[in-house]
């Protein structure tokens, strides 16, 4: 046994509450080096009062095999003490407790669980498992009020620079409501629309007003009642973690230096005050947007009061929350309990560009944007610099480092605002993109589609990637094909909440299969990179008849010595979708 691979810690990574009666259980160990692994519980004050729980495998990536299970008790988990028995593949018996591995089951140096408040049982909205998002830059999806264009606005279709405007509004918005219910979107994402600086907004300068050339807080109201008339959620965009130059306490601040009121909601090491970088902290150096002191208690006060006046006084349904992994920790966790408290199904989404477990221990965010995964799907199908088997040890390792609950919510994108398209990024080949967006439909999470990829639009990374939508002559093949995907999405259970298994990952055929599996169904997706037909064996856990929900193909079961199997012709740039429940169904 490799005692050195095996990781279990006290925490909240590792065993955390689903319910004030459930705990789930984490554990870390090399891969292949286990057997069985198990968990047993007992009550502090009776030793004979015992529970066990046999941990599963979830994931595999290149070193370790990572475990999880769910232990049920009749009353609040409280004052329980507990242990691992964990059996390697040589039939070897080991426990673990606190002081390592022994021979025999530890009694005076177990684990101990406390207490179950209700605060730390993690939560997530459960609207948000299995929903398509879609994120719209306000400016360039759809001028629907000419009249408020700001001057200079130019002729829609026009190249996007950093400074031009088109004349995207939500009047705009709210007139495509009929498109993306066609196209089957659940939630829209919108980038800043609050008065601010610049085309992007991100250069806040009144939070609690609609940027004039987006319209009124009436256009809001009406763009998320019509949206909500048809099932479909809003997100807006919350910039709190800097401002604009013109945010009237910025500007106070440098109207009276030393004596403003406002001087500790900024980081200023020195005065006089000026408009430069070198005079106060600024994100990413940009002397347009200086950075909030969000440890300061006025300011957690007002970012709240914002959050909270946008949800009462226009029905949006949550926040994405800009730079979330700047911001000091105990602004999250104060919005979350007050959002929470009074609005349990808010969802609140942060954007970070690397791991963002720090954010999602259960008493902050209930998702991030997860760009751990545009990387890989980019790397895998878009630029085709890694195999399969290095495509699937990014995934497995993604997984396994978040909260199961987590991954159900994931922010799941290819491309946004602040990346080039996925269409560019792969040199225009079309079938790779829908390779992608088929990925992003079929793994656990929430795909993100970024306006206008379904359109076919292209683009380098800012400003290129903000084009305008078009509306005039989309690439409708690929819309179909989206339409398509979200579809399938919503009809099968399995690629909305099911569990995620990777069972093939040939290097050498460029193929990658998983299964997708909910307590009643089961689904088999395999993509093919690779420029040759192949046909795969594929197990399956049933007899019967089988198809390709994707297209018209029937496969019939074979008895092998495992098992059932099904022989799927792949064909290059394709995948497949299979699953037996429409036939047995009938």
């Amino acid at each position: 046994m490799k005692e050195e691979a095996l990781l279990y810690l006290e925490t909240e990574e590792f065993i955390y509450p689903v319910s004030r009666k459930c705990l789930c259980v984490r554990f870390r160990a090399a891969k292949g080096d286990l057997a069985r692994c198990s968990v047993i519980f007992y009550d502090r004050t009776d030793r004979s009062k015992q529970r066990y729980g046999i941990l599963e495998r979830k994931y595999r990536d290149r070193l370790f095999d990572y475990y999880s299970a769910r232990v049920s008790f009749p009353k609040i988990a409280r004052y329980q003490k507990y242990y691992f028995c964990l059996e390697d593949t040589d039939h070897e018996i080991r426990y673990l407790g606190r002081s390592g591995l022994q021979k025999e089951p530890p009694v005076e140096d177990c684990f101990e669980y406390l207490y179950t408040n209700e605060t730390d049982v993690v939560t997530t909205p459960s609207w948000a498992e299995g929903m398509v998002c879609y994120q719209i830059f306000p400016e360039r999806f759809c001028n629907g009020d000419p009249s408020n264009d700001p001057e200079g606005t130019q002729v829609w279709g026009s190249p996007p620079t950093r400074e031009n405007y088109c004349g995207g509004d939500l009047k705009g918005i709210r007139e495509k409501i009929p498109y993306l219910k066609d196209l089957g979107i659940d939630c829209i994402y919108i980038n800043p629309i609050f008065k601010g600086d610049f085309n992007h907004k991100y250069a806040t300068t009144d939070y609690f007003a609609i940027d004039p050339s987006f319209g009124t807080e009436q256009d809001l109201k009406d763009l998320t009642d019509a949206a909500h008339r048809v099932g479909i959620r809003i997100l807006l965009d919350g910039v709190f973690n800097h401002t604009g130059v013109h945010f009237a306490p910025f500007e106070d601040l440098l109207e009276h230096q030393e004596s403003s009121q406002y001087r500790d909601w900024f980081h200023v090491p020195s005065f006089p005050l000026r408009v430069s970088h070198h005079s106060y902290e600024c994100v990413g150096a940009y002397k347009w947007m200086p950075k909030l002191n969000t440890a300061n208690p006025e300011v957690r006060s007002f970012v709240i009061r914002v959050m909270t006046y946008w949800i009462e006084h226009c029905g949006i349904d949550g926040w994405r929350l800009d730079v979330a992994d700047e911001v000091d920790g105990c602004l999250w966790r104060e919005a979350r309990y007050e959002l929470k408290r009074r609005y349990p199904d808010v969802f609140l989404v942060g954007e970070t560009w690397g791991y963002g477990g720090r954010l999602l221990r259960g008493d902050q965010l209930d998702s991030v944007m997860n760009y751990l995964f545009r990387d890989a799907v980019a790397a895998f199908i878009g630029k085709r610099t890694i195999p399969p088997s290095e495509f699937d040890v990014r995934l497995n390792h993604m997984l396994a480092l978040y909260k199961e609950e987590n991954d159900r919510v994931l922010y799941n994108l290819i491309g946004s605002h602040d990346t080039e398209r996925f269409l560019t990024l792969c040199g225009g080949d079309r079938e790779r993109l829908k390779l992608a967006a088929a990925f992003q439909m079929t793994f656990p999470g929430i795909p993100a589609i970024y306006y206008g990829d379904e359109a076919g639009l292209a683009g380098e990374n800012d400003p290129g990637c903000r084009g305008c939508m078009n509306w005039e002559d989309p690439d409708r093949d690929l819309t179909e094909w989206y339409r398509r995907l979200i579809r399938l999405r919503h009809e099968m259970p399995e690629l909305q909440k099911g569990s995620f298994h990777s069972w093939i990952a040939d290097d050498e055929r460029q193929i990658y299969g998983f299964t997708r599996r909910t307590p009643e169904s089961i689904c088999y997706v395999l993509f093919h990179l690779g420029q040759a037909e192949h046909t795969v064996p594929c197990p399956v856990e049933e007899e019967g008849i089988y198809r390709n929900t994707l297209g018209r193909e029937i496969y019939l079961t074979e008895r092998g010595k495992t098992g059932y199997r099904i022989h799927v012709l792949l064909e290059p740039d394709s995948v497949k979708v299979i699953t037996n429940k429409e036939e047995k169904d009938k």
